[in-house]
């Protein structure tokens, strides 16, 4: 039986060599899970370890691998048959694929793929996309910015997590290219609004949760259920249309300003893996109603950076800040989710909102690092109130201790608008 503690200790190595040197975000005691094709363009399930991928869905087919007993989960080329077996089973996998890549006890004969020779895809089928707006540093950021340092809380912001349902249509995977999006514009003298590309274009640095274990529709799910529902981990770049927003927002919320593309990172780094960084919520001046209790810490630390590269020009870092500071954690955010009954699936994608820091150096979207286009950012030898199309946007995500767990990178480039159709 493979030793499920084994999967976390520090001095454990591999006998693939890249994944030991101290500066991988993918060593052994990581493991994270993606899909990708090579060679013959068959999309195949696997882990990453070093700079190699451990083919899963060639381990599964030669009986060296079997999680789901007579049924291949992994020759389905997504991740969602392996989510929807019970976490006991997704430790045992892990637990397995750990002895099959240890230096002592490891099988140096399972099939390897180079991941420069490898084209990462969508590791999962969204079933469907939840924001969440988690950050109180960034809520009362943006809050202050439209409504003045007195008003820059909702007076429900406190009491529980605010979200929005976005669109799974168009959440990519990290290398995606992203188009400025058309929308309805106001500029503030007019009278009316007129169509045209966003001028005010914006990253948002988030983590994405993944859920793996679903819910029943009427049935609401404790915070402690909820973290155990929850598959894995991803960064996620929600890209905003501000001014498309600012115009639209009221009433009911964003829609068309972030309905256009949302970028995840390949790799899915499991709720198991982050395991010994998991860390506590802020401290409250407001008391919780007590189904967003939690028994023990539910937040993660993890280190976040943004890179902002315009075309033809060298990478800058632009923000740095941590997840562990979030307001609300993907596990409250989850059973707040199904409150109401709302069913969970296998495959939904939870959006922490915008992880924004105190200091201007952690703010996490160029609305906040801009302070809305009046002092743009210096990137190199350039400014940026807004992107511009060329640029790059790369975010980064690793926790840091004996060992580093690192999620790779999740980049997207700016592509011109779209031509308009007639009539537009």
């Amino acid at each position: 039986m493979p030793d499920l503690n084994a999967t976390h200790d520090p001095a454990r190595r591999s006998w693939v060599e890249s994944a030991n040197r101290p500066d991988t975000d993918f060593p052994i005691q990581n493991l994270p899970y993606g899909v990708f094709s090579a060679g013959d363009g068959r999309k195949r399930v696997g882990v990453a370890i070093g700079d190699m991928i451990l083919d899963l869905s060639a381990a599964e087919a030669s009986g060296v691998l079997t999680p789901g007993g007579a049924d291949r989960v992994f020759a389905q080329g997504v991740l969602n048959p392996l989510m929807a077996l019970p976490p006991s089973i997704w430790s045992a996998t892990r637990a397995r694929i750990s002895d099959m890549l240890d230096a002592d006890r490891g099988d140096p004969t399972v099939p390897l793929v180079a991941q420069s020779d490898a084209t990462m895809h969508l590791p999962i089928f969204v079933r469907s996309f939840t924001d969440f707006y988690a950050s109180r540093e960034h809520a009362t950021h943006v809050g202050t910015m439209f409504r003045g340092a007195e008003n820059a809380l909702m007076p429900n912001w406190l009491h529980m997590p605010i979200g929005y349902n976005g669109r799974a249509s168009t959440v990519v995977v990290s290398g995606t290219d992203i188009r400025r999006p058309l929308g309805q514009i106001k500029a503030p003298d007019a009278e009316a609004p007129e169509v045209g590309p966003s001028a005010k274009l914006d990253f948002e640095l988030e983590l994405g949760a993944i859920v793996g274990q679903p819910s029943q529709m009427g049935t609401p799910v404790t915070t402690d259920r909820a973290f155990e529902m929850c598959f894995g981990f991803v960064l996620l770049n929600d890209w905003s249309a501000r001014d498309i927003q600012v115009w639209e927002y009221q009433p009911l919320g964003p829609f068309q300003s972030k309905a256009f593309g949302t970028s995840i990172s390949p790799w899915v780094v499991t709720r198991e893996a982050l395991e010994p960084f998991r860390h506590a919520t802020p401290e409250r001046e407001k008391p919780l109603l007590p189904y967003l209790h939690a028994a023990s810490d539910t937040n993660f630390d993890i280190r976040l950076e943004v890179d902002l590269a315009p075309a033809g020009g060298p990478a800058a870092v632009i923000s740095r800040t941590n997840a562990k500071t979030l307001y609300y954690s993907t596990a409250q955010q989850l059973a707040h989710h199904t409150l109401s009954g709302c069913a969970m699936e296998t495959g939904d994608l939870l959006g922490s909102g915008t992880i924004s820091g105190a200091q201007p150096g952690s703010f996490g979207c160029l609305l906040e690092l801009s302070s809305n286009g009046r002092t743009p950012v210096p990137v190199g030898a350039q400014d940026r109130a807004f992107l511009h199309d060329g640029d790059t946007v790369t975010l980064r995500g690793w926790c840091e201790g004996p060992y580093r767990i690192g999620f790779g990178a999740c980049t997207g480039t700016i592509l011109p608008a779209t031509r308009r159709p007639n009539g537009v």
